[in-house]
């Protein structure tokens, strides 16, 4: 059974990730209502479109400089593009066929992907897998000012949500409507998805 599947907030002109950053670059960001010059456009920056693997990642917002979660909207024509590119965090021989293959693709890559276990409401691990992307360089520009359509920041709903799992209200909870994100042939290859 394929665990590998990219589930998000999408619609025909836009697909949802999810960042979390500390006050400072929040604050520009609801200033500007883009990322402005205290986000580092020299390292890599890492998108995920799973609301609750952001919600592990980020301790529900309270881990230090991931005290802001915004949900970012950007086109699925840049999304499809930042696949394009990507070169898988681990070997994986079917893929790459040799681990110098690999290797010589990551040294050069702009966008690396890992799989990683998606959460359920609990943190606990799901054998579905969740998507984490990372993009540099160029791809980081396109992204920044081309790719974004909008920046919410979700902070408040994060720590609603968090209250109503602590006090056992789970019925009140509405998540983000996530559903699978139908990949092309191509991209199931560059992923690592249902090869043979």
């Amino acid at each position: 059974m394929n665990t590998k599947k990219i589930i998000a907030c999408y619609d025909e002109n836009t697909i949802r990730v999810y960042q979390a950053y500390n006050h400072g670059i929040a604050n520009e960001v609801e200033k500007l209502g883009r990322f402005g010059s205290r986000f580092s456009m020299n390292r890599m920056t890492w998108i995920k479109s799973s609301f609750l693997w952001m919600m592990y990642r980020c301790g529900w917002a309270t881990k230090e400089n991931q005290e802001r979660v915004l949900a970012i909207d950007i086109s699925i024509e840049g999304f499809r593009e930042i696949l394009g590119n990507v070169v898988l965090s681990s070997f994986d021989e079917k893929v790459y066929k040799t681990y110098e293959n690999w290797k010589a693709k990551l040294d050069k890559s702009k966008v690396r992907c890992q799989w990683d276990p998606d959460k359920d409401l609990y943190m606990n691990p799901m054998t579905q897998r969740a998507i984490q992307i990372g993009m540099k360089d160029e791809i980081v520009e396109k992204y920044v000012n081309e790719w974004i359509k909008s920046i919410t920041d979700i902070t408040e709903y994060v720590h609603q949500t968090k209250k109503l799992i602590d006090t056992d209200m789970i019925d009140k909870i509405v998540l983000p409507d996530e559903k699978v994100f139908e990949l092309t042939e191509e991209e199931k290859r560059i992923l690592g998805i249902d090869i043979l």
